[in-house]
């Protein structure tokens, strides 16, 4: 049997249709964790929905299960504005700005930016996410949270709409957001009011997507910033690599190292249920199921995503033998 390698194409439509629909039926009836209970909007979301996505960067597009339920995008938003921020001030001035190591702690550690000099670890974060906000072009925040709303618009190749009562929910209560931005900015690493880019913040993350929004999302990175639906380029193809490599190192916080070694691309979680992932010049893909494990992870999206990384041959650390196997000399 030829081992499956990240090179190339994906296989066959009804290939990849088959195995997509395989795996999620392999992981609907899986039950383990829990939806987020600490924002009031998400807390009432069902928690047997289930969906995913595939993308081609080629344009066809295989969907299953609960793939265009609409939900909030909350952190999957993070590496889209990074994104934008990269080619705004260009990978290297955004890198000096906001770090892009892991921290190895939660995504809201206090402690994480007390315990590093650079303070902004990685955007991925919320530290480094409100601060990446913050950088976003524009004079006043109408003019920043405009340019989000375009800018990951453009992503998904439609427009996309906040959802009020999601927005109102955790603007309720994000006073640890707040604090966190407070605390940035007491150290000189927050180019904005904090209170402003907090807000800006919480209202990206209220955006709602659906797992074949992501899926789009996610395979316009990994076709060099064009969006494979619409065929604008959305990014420059330069801005891809330094997005998806602090994705591959931050994307599913603690869980990262695991994610990496599990699964083998980039990927983003958020705490609505929401993974997007991306198989650099094939595709991306998009889960969604709201029940998550304690690092606030789609449990079934981890699932899903491992067997379709094996059985589609996604995983960019594997290879095989170009040379033909030669006897050592004896």
């Amino acid at each position: 049997m030829t081992a499956n390698i990240s090179t190339g194409h994906l296989p066959d439509p009804p290939v990849v249709q088959t195995l997509l629909a395989e795996g999620h039926e392999r992981c609907a009836g899986v039950l383990d964790g829990e939806v987020a209970a600490y924002i009031r909007a998400l807390a009432e979301t069902p928690p047997d929905l289930f969906g995913a996505c595939i993308v081609s960067s080629e344009g066809p597009t295989y969907a299953v299960g609960d793939a265009r339920h609409p939900f909030s995008i909350q952190s999957v938003s993070k590496p889209f504005v990074f994104a934008l921020v990269c080619d705004a001030i260009g990978p290297e001035a955004a890198r000096r700005h906001l770090g892009v190591d892991s921290t190895g702690l939660p995504f809201n550690s206090v402690m994480a930016i007390e315990l590093n000099a650079d303070r902004t670890m990685n955007p991925m974060v919320n530290a480094g996410a409100i601060a990446a906000t913050a950088l976003v072009p524009g004079a006043t925040a109408g003019e920043k949270w405009e340019h989000i709303r375009v800018g990951l618009s453009a992503f998904a190749g439609r427009p996309l709409e906040v959802d009020a009562d999601v927005y109102a929910s955790e603007a309720a209560t994000n006073l640890r957001n707040r604090g966190v931005a407070h605390l940035i900015d007491s150290y000189g690493r927050l180019a904005f009011d904090p209170d402003e880019a907090t807000d800006v913040y919480t209202r990206q993350c209220a955006l709602l997507v659906t797992a074949e929004d992501l899926a789009v999302m996610g395979a316009t990175l990994a076709d060099g910033g064009v969006n494979p639906r619409t065929g604008e380029r959305v990014i420059a193809e330069e801005t891809c690599a330094p997005v998806l490599a602090v994705m591959a190192t931050a994307g599913l916080y603690e869980r990262s190292g695991a994610w990496m070694y599990e699964v083998g691309l980039p990927g983003k979680s958020g705490v609505s249920g929401g993974i997007v992932t991306v198989a650099p010049g094939k595709g991306g893909m998009g889960t969604f199921s709201p029940r998550l494990d304690a690092a606030g992870n789609s449990v079934r999206g981890q699932l899903l995503t491992r067997f379709l990384s094996d059985r589609l041959g996604l995983n960019i650390y594997a290879s095989a033998a170009v040379a033909p196997l030669r006897r050592a000399p004896v």
